[in-house]
């Protein structure tokens, strides 16, 4: 046996009474015409089931599991770091931006798109040619970011993963342009003017993308095996260059000092020379300090040895300056 509910005027008519009095209750507290006809339709069909399963058990249960269902649909959070934006069924993605925090959302209509706005590494490797045609394997590392004002326009164009799809092939012409204008030996002389040169070009290369890049560093730079071994050969020949010069540089000082010292024995012994000319007694003096540095050099010894005074040159008289013993 079926039940069926009452369908005279007075019910009827007082269940769309109540029906318009909940929408206009309603109504003040939505924030869209989508919040709106979802409050409208949850209070339509909660006046209807109660007025259908009045008094029974089954339907309070179903109201509260209902209610429940519309409540943990109805938000969602924006973590921190994260912004998100809203696609809707009705009208596709929208242009507002949420921050972080709790939003509201109407269950089924709006779905919220989750985007991760903090700068995140990227390592790039890429095989080009430089102007005097040398093949360098240049790795860069690329901090990046999706552009918080635009976050609509990337997703309908390149979706929810824009740097990983657009980062690859913009770095790789970056990288071809550039190097392109320098030779080999000076990517390594010159490595901050071409990392600069190539953040410089990328920036405004990802802007085209609304992608923000916020630093650009070269982390390595590989050349061929011949070239390596060329470089090391050149750098081998410059060390022994130097060294060469140096032993010459060394050589010449050692002339010089050499030349320098036996100008000063010239000098001195000329001026001995003219010493004992204008007086002969120097001689003699020279000969007593002489005797006495030989003496005091036996005196400090610890060997003891017996020479003839001749031998020590202690006989500092000449023949001629000797004392002939007689006394007046």
């Amino acid at each position: 046996m079926s039940y069926s509910p009452p369908h005279n005027h007075a019910v009827r008519q007082k269940t769309q009474t109540r029906f318009h009095d909940e929408r206009n209750w309603a109504r003040p507290h939505s924030t869209s015409n989508h919040h709106h006809f979802f409050i409208i339709i949850m209070a339509g069909a909660a006046r209807m089931l109660s007025s259908r399963f009045a008094g029974g058990a089954a339907g309070t249960l179903f109201l509260g599991a209902g209610a429940l269902w519309g409540l943990s649909e109805s938000v969602y959070t924006v973590d921190q770091g994260h912004r998100a934006i809203i696609f809707s069924r009705l009208g596709g993605v929208k242009d507002e931006v949420y921050a972080e925090g709790l939003h509201f959302k109407v269950p089924w209509f709006h779905h919220p798109i989750d985007f991760d706005v903090r700068s995140k590494p990227h390592r790039i490797t890429s095989l080009t040619g430089s102007k005097d045609l040398q093949m360098v394997n240049i790795t860069i590392r690329v901090l990046s970011r999706p552009n918080v004002n635009q976050l609509a326009t990337v997703f309908r164009q390149l979706g929810p993963d824009a740097d990983e799809r657009v980062l690859p092939s913009i770095v790789n012409e970056t990288l071809k342009s550039v190097v392109a204008r320098f030779n080999a030996s000076q990517l390594i002389t010159q490595r901050e003017k071409v990392s600069r040169l190539i953040a410089q070009q990328l920036i405004d290369r990802a802007t085209d993308f609304n992608i923000v890049i916020d630093d650009v560093s070269i982390t390595d730079l590989g050349f061929s095996r011949e070239y390596s071994s060329a470089v090391e050969a050149k750098q081998v020949a410059q060390q022994e260059a130097q060294r060469a010069q140096f032993i010459v540089e060394k050589a010449k000082q050692d002339r010089q000092e050499k030349i320098v010292k036996a100008e000063g024995e010239a000098a001195a012994a000329k001026m001995v020379g003219v010493a004992i000319q204008k007086n002969p007694g120097f001689l003699q003096l020279r000969r007593i300090e002489a005797a006495r540095e030989i003496a005091e050099s036996i005196a400090q010894s610890p060997n003891r040895v017996y020479l003839e005074a001749d031998t020590l040159m202690l006989n500092v008289f000449s023949e001629n300056d000797k004392p002939t013993g007689k006394r007046k």
